[in-house]
């Protein structure tokens, strides 16, 4: 089930147990704006490429739009049109002031040079700044963007518009980056799993963890459960997977690959086949990669008690269904990976103060939206007797139409 499909399914279900109005419902689920735009430039050699920017603008009922821009090959609408969905529930499951967005170029970065992405980046934010800013719609790295990406956005941007740091989140430190964004997922990822392990009555001390992915969000989350004193006894990333049943040494594998190595090549622990990791022994199981990996194939050979969904949207409904038969608890995406969003936020607010935070208060704070965001959810979970899942997406869609309702545009 493509992820448009299965956002849209979540969507109408939490609108079904909320008892929303049929005129609502449709309008909450169409996007506001879909954007496409042509972006030639020319390449270091002479000639000319040409190349296909996009930007789904979903919903403004409670602020600006929010959400990743991806440079990537195979950019397909629907799913952007999904991401940028789930970003409008996400922003309000974490009760940050914002609504979803998505977009991006497709393209291959790996085949284009600095210069060349610089260029690209500038003819897109040229193309489409006036349907952006730090009121309107604030973009952010995503698949195949980083800080620099920001830092062009910003500066093209800001010829047209004068200095605008909150235009763009995720930008490097120097130009009003923010301390602890970079760890944000990952840390937001680890202080999800405390809450619902705190709800059984258990801590990340002693349990076991496999993790799928060890980019960004996966290794700062692999590093954080290692510090609390869990165990990631496997973890997988493009090159392969290792296991280790005493628990991989994660400071030493972070430092392995640092220096050029493949993770699986690490001596810490033994190659394993990377189909294998999902269904591994463990307690907790977190997906960091991609999404649609936990299906109807492989969710009954699945032994974790616990699912935290870093990544966006890894759990078809199918899967959903056999995990709830067999007991197991699925910690949603729209909640599991909001740190990220969280503390972007957190940056548009230090950008617009022209204040900016140490990292401790980052931190602190995160925390207390992860833990608030959690017990919010359970109370939704009460009150309509359902999973987490649908708990968070009552729980966001209902903040949404509530303010949709506000501003009379029920009508």
């Amino acid at each position: 089930m493509n992820s448009l499909v299965a956002t849209s399914r979540n969507f109408r279900q939490a609108a079904r147990l909320l008892g929303l109005d049929a005129k609502l419902e449709k309008s909450l689920l169409i996007p506001f704006r879909e954007i496409k735009v042509e972006c030639t430039i020319p390449k270091d050699d002479g000639s000319l490429a040409s190349f296909v920017g996009f930007r789904v603008q979903h919903d403004n009922a409670r602020g600006p739009m929010k959400g990743g821009i991806r440079y990537h090959p195979e950019v397909d609408p629907d799913e952007v049109n999904a991401l940028a969905q789930l970003m409008t529930w996400k922003t309000a499951v974490a009760d940050i002031p914002y609504g979803g967005a998505k977009g991006g170029i497709g393209c291959n970065p790996a085949d284009l040079t600095k210069s060349e992405l610089e260029r690209l980046t500038r003819v897109f934010t040229q193309k489409i700044h006036d349907l952006i800013g730090s009121h309107t719609d604030v973009p952010a790295p995503d698949m195949g963007t980083n800080a620099q990406t920001m830092a062009w956005i910003l500066d093209e941007y800001s010829k047209f518009h004068g200095h605008s740091p909150a235009v763009v989140t995720g930008k490097p430190l120097d130009l009003g980056g923010s301390l602890g964004r970079e760890a944000a997922t990952g840390r937001g990822v680890v202080f999800a799993t405390q809450a619902l392990l705190a709800e059984h009555g258990k801590s990340i001390k002693g349990l076991t963890f496999v993790i799928q992915g060890f980019g960004n969000v996966g290794s700062w989350a692999a590093k954080l459960i290692h510090e609390c004193g869990g165990k990631v006894v496997a973890i997988c990333n493009v090159s392969g997977a290792i296991k280790n049943p005493n628990g991989i040494n994660i400071e030493e594998l972070q430092k392995h690959i640092a220096s050029g190595g493949d993770l699986k090549d690490f001596n810490g622990g033994d190659v394993m086949d990377p189909n294998e990791l999902l269904t591994h022994e463990c307690d907790v199981l977190i997906p960091c990669a991609l999404g649609g990996v936990l299906n109807r194939e492989n969710a009954a050979a699945v032994k974790a008690k616990y699912i935290i969904e870093a990544a966006n949207h890894p759990t078809d409904p199918e899967a959903d269904e056999i995990f709830s038969k067999k007991g197991v608890l699925v910690l949603p995406d729209i909640y599991a990976n909001a740190g990220g969003v969280t503390v972007s936020y957190f940056e548009w607010v230090q950008n617009i103060q022209g204040f900016l935070w140490d990292e401790e208060k980052v931190n602190l704070e995160l925390q207390r939206y992860m833990r608030t965001a959690f017990k919010n959810i359970k109370d939704m979970c009460r009150s309509h007797d359902c999973n987490l899942r649908m708990g968070a997406f009552t729980l966001g869609v209902n903040r949404v139409a509530r303010a949709a309702a506000l501003r009379g545009w029920e009508a």
